[in-house]
């Protein structure tokens, strides 16, 4: 697959969980998989960083789930998606030289996975008759698994 259609599928997991795509990045680029070495993006493969990223993320998760956490399209959450977006695809174009390119799709997707993802979820919360936990604890695992797939 094309990497800046890689790089724009992360990008829209950003937008539906923002901290689990670069955990998952790190965590790639910790164990070989994904080669940054050479690259501003190197220290996402530094050994504290996936830990970081994976304690973030969790907290995400559980942060997620509470009343009183802002809608991801309020102005901080939206442009940290974006920034997460970014910083994913470029870590996913850069061992193919396609560092700017990567970035670049990858806050696209940021964009669009918020905003779509909002939307869908929104939808999935009303057809269900307003239950919010089943279909967040859904974008958790779809935000894992399609983070890891992308990923690898």
């Amino acid at each position: 697959m094309s990497t800046y259609v890689l790089a724009f599928l992360i990008g829209v997991v950003a937008g539906l969980r923002s901290m689990t795509p670069p955990a998952v990045v790190s965590w790639a680029a910790r164990l070989g998989r994904l080669h940054l070495e050479n690259t501003w993006l190197a220290f996402l493969g530094f050994a504290v960083t996936p830990y970081i990223l994976s304690a973030l993320a969790i907290a995400e998760l559980i942060n997620d789930k509470l009343p009183k956490t802002p809608s991801r399209k309020a102005p901080v959450p939206f442009v940290g998606r974006i920034v997460s977006g970014a910083l994913c695809g470029a870590a996913l174009g850069a061992p193919s030289q396609a560092l700017i390119g990567g970035l670049l799709a990858g806050a696209l997707g940021g964009v669009a996975g918020t905003l779509s993802g909002y939307e869908f979820r929104a939808r999935l919360v009303r057809a269900i008759g307003g239950h919010d936990l089943p279909i967040a604890l859904l974008e958790d695992a779809v935000a894992i698994c399609a983070s890891v797939l992308i990923v690898l």
